[in-house]
């Protein structure tokens, strides 16, 4: 019975395969599958990472340059300053329609040269600002024509 039974188990079961044992590394820097793609991760990664600095960086020097122009000693200086171009524009335009005489004159602001003239024939005052690059700025004003 027994040499029955060792026959029977011995045709119904099937032969042992074995196949070799293989170790791969996962990470793809030791094993070199998708190599090219875990490099680009990681260099992608360091990108975002530099430009997340960067425009920490940006954002607060841009922080600490408005709070440098709101403090009041800032403001008071800006509303000084306006105030005298205000004054030097006024005292220009007013030499320039004033009937005593004067048909041209100059003034220079930072750089930038401010030249007017006034055309009795043609009733205009041409002024020209020139930029210290030498690019410049015409103006022609009538100086009649006005419903004030």
């Amino acid at each position: 019975m027994r040499v029955i039974l060792l026959t029977i188990i011995l045709a119904l079961s099937s032969g042992a395969f074995a196949s070799e044992l293989v170790h791969e590394f996962k990470n793809p820097s030791f094993s070199g599958q998708g190599y090219s793609n875990h490099v680009l991760a990681i260099e992608q990664l360091q990108f975002q990472r530099k430009k997340e600095l960067k425009e920490k960086a940006e954002a607060e020097a841009a922080k600490a340059k408005r709070e440098a122009e709101s403090t009041t000693l800032a403001k008071f200086l800006n509303n000084v300053e306006s105030r005298i171009y205000a004054n030097i524009s006024k005292q220009l335009v007013d030499n320039m329609f004033a009937n005593d005489g004067s048909t041209s004159g100059t003034a220079t602001i930072e750089g930038a040269t401010i030249y007017w003239v006034k055309d009795t024939t043609a009733d205009t005052i041409t002024v020209q600002i020139t930029e210290e690059d030498g690019t410049f700025t015409e103006l022609i004003v009538p100086l009649t024509g006005f419903g004030f």
